[in-house]
């Protein structure tokens, strides 16, 4: 704490004294006799200062004892104040403005130039199709904008924020807040009294009463998780459609397919074609996928959607680009740039493979089978596009590890998407629309076709 002794010439004199500490970006309180101030008179004005850089703090101190020997007048404090602001502006204009100020004004220029263009794009295709309108699909740059956003370290922060331990009195409001935005149905949950979820996370994970998800005993192939129907079909000339109109590669999203021979054996130069006829088993089967989006407010776990064995899993570190359905329309390939594990096996009909894919705020992937994955890492640009792991039951080993229908198989710490890619007979048929809301255990083929779940054993 400081004195400072001076002479009011007039009533102005605290816009004065406040021109001492503002510019020079100074924290200050004072402390004001009550009667009022006249011209002439001689007051003791109490302050404390805190400053806040090695660059005023050296002319700040002159300036507050050349004023406090002063009693006559107050024009050397403002004097010394404005010396002050004057030093402070021309070592900011010096080094602050030409290393940092304008190249972040620069970039913040072009990166809004960029979400506009965007904002506007989508505008334009808010009422019309891709199908009909192919050149509102994302082109390559503005794709390189929308990357720019640092996803991964918002995902991370969210997933620090959903596991912030909530007080008791907390969990009613919050918790409640988030299942009605989302429509949770607490009904199903097998714990329904939010007191008893200590972070958001935990309530993302909640498990469900037994019976609320029975599975198709009817069905092969039934639906892994509960949430939206995107898109379903016929693999053509190795080919999957994301959402209709928008396409993506399946070479590109599975990777090179040595899971079985090693890569050494893996030819090069394939087709799209090739490829895909190079995952079937029996040459007379096709391949057929599936894509369900999870909403937040959907089931988060996911399960075997029919009997296999899994024997390896490729973890692609990529981007974790929103999966929403309407990013889905304007990104094309958007499932092969997020991360992903694609787990790959065999069922009774020959390849099978189950992807868990990762999407904004959904960084956290887990399987429970696999507690070596680890996704969104910190250092997410690895040397590798993807890494291989060959499955087993324990680390000694790298048999098959079997699966049944409707078996927990892991969760996710937010809504996202799962892609199914099978092989079947060629007379398999969906019965799901595009669209549609399913559940978890639901059928998704028609039990016309010539795959239908075999009778249990006795």
């Amino acid at each position: 704490m400081s004195a400072l002794f001076v002479r009011l010439p007039q009533t102005a004199f605290r816009i004065n004294l406040h021109r001492v500490f503002i510019p020079c970006q100074q924290r200050c309180t004072s402390q004001w006799l009550s009667s009022p101030l006249r011209p002439g008179d001689v007051r003791r004005v109490s302050f404390t200062y805190y400053s806040t850089g090695p660059l005023t703090r050296p002319i700040f101190r002159r300036s507050v004892s050349s004023s406090a020997g002063e009693s006559n007048d107050v024009k050397a404090t403002a004097a010394s104040a404005m010396a002050a602001t004057t030093a402070f502006k021309g070592a900011k204009n010096s080094r602050w403005r030409r290393f940092v100020l304008k190249p972040f004004v620069f970039v913040q220029f072009f990166f809004g130039i960029g979400l506009l263009a965007i904002a506007l794009k989508q505008f334009r295709r808010k009422n019309t199709h891709p199908a009909q309108s192919p050149e509102l699909i994302a082109k390559d740059w503005e794709i390189l904008y929308y990357r720019i956003i640092p996803f991964r370290a918002i995902s991370r922060a969210w997933g620090w924020l959903t596991n912030c331990h909530l007080p008791v009195w907390a969990r009613q409001p919050l918790l409640g807040l988030y299942a009605r935005t989302f429509n949770c149905n607490l009904e199903e949950a097998m714990d329904g009294n939010l007191d008893n979820y200590s972070c958001l996370a935990e309530f993302f994970r909640r498990k469900l009463k037994n019976g609320v998800r029975p599975i198709d005993p009817a069905s092969t192939v039934v639906a892994p998780s509960d949430g939206t129907v995107l898109n379903f079909g016929r693999v053509t000339a190795g080919m999957m459609e994301q959402v209709k109109g928008v396409s993506y590669s399946l070479g590109e999203f599975l990777g090179p397919a040595y899971w079985r021979n090693g890569p050494e054996v893996q030819p090069a130069g394939q087709t799209e074609l090739e490829y895909e006829k190079s995952l079937l088993v029996n040459k007379d089967n096709d391949l057929f996928h599936c894509v369900i989006y999870l909403a937040p407010g959907d089931y988060h776990c996911f399960h075997s959607p029919v009997d296999w064995t899994v024997n390896f899993r490729r973890h692609f570190p990529g981007a974790l680009l929103s999966v929403n359905p309407s990013i889905a329309k304007w990104v094309a390939g958007l499932f092969s740039l997020n991360e992903r594990a694609v787990y790959v096996g065999r069922w009774k009909h020959g390849f099978f493979s189950m992807t868990p894919v990762g999407a904004t705020n959904v960084g956290s992937i887990r399987v429970y089978a696999d507690e070596k994955l680890r996704t969104n890492c910190t250092k997410w640009a690895l040397p590798l596009p993807y890494y291989d792991r060959y499955m087993g039951p324990t680390e000694s080993d790298s048999d098959e590890i079997p699966l049944h229908k409707g078996e927990i198989f892991g969760e996710f710490n937010l809504g996202s998407t799962i892609v199914l890619i099978f092989e079947a007979p060629k007379d398999f048929e969906f019965k799901i629309r595009p669209g549609e809301k399913i559940r978890m255990g639901q059928s998704l083929h028609s039990t016309g076709s010539s795959v239908k779940q075999e009778p249990a054993a006795h």
